[in-house]
C-alpha cells in the first residue's frame, strides 16, 4: 500500500511540473511555421525552442514568421535562461 502511495505521489509531482514551464514564466508562447516555439520573458527578450523540444540559438535581429503568418525578429537570445527554467522544470 505504501509503494502505491508513494507512486501515484511521484506521478502527481511529475504531471503538474511538466505544466510548470508554460504556467507563468513568459509573457507570450509563440509556435512558428516551421515547428518551432519561441518563449518570450516579461522583459521582452526571447528563447527558442525547436520543434523537436531543444533549446536552440537564434541570432537577434533574425526575422521569424508564426503559424498565423505574422512577422516577429528576435529579441535577445535567452538561451541559457530557457534551459535553466526546462532544469527546474524537470526538477534536476
Amino acid at each position: 500500500m505504501f509503494k502505491k502511495i508513494l507512486l501515484v505521489a511521484a506521478i502527481s509531482t511529475v504531471t503538474a511540473s511538466a505544466f510548470a514551464l508554460d504556467a507563468g514564466q513568459f509573457q507570450r508562447v509563440i509556435p512558428l511555421k516551421d515547428g518551432s516555439t519561441v518563449y518570450i520573458f516579461d522583459d521582452g527578450k526571447m528563447a527558442m525552442e525547436s520543434k523537436y523540444g531543444r533549446v536552440e540559438r537564434m541570432d537577434p535581429g533574425h526575422v521569424m514568421e508564426t503559424k498565423n503568418g505574422e512577422k516577429i525578429t528576435m529579441e535577445g537570445d535567452q538561451v541559457a535562461r530557457l534551459e535553466y527554467l526546462r532544469t527546474i522544470d524537470r526538477g534536476q
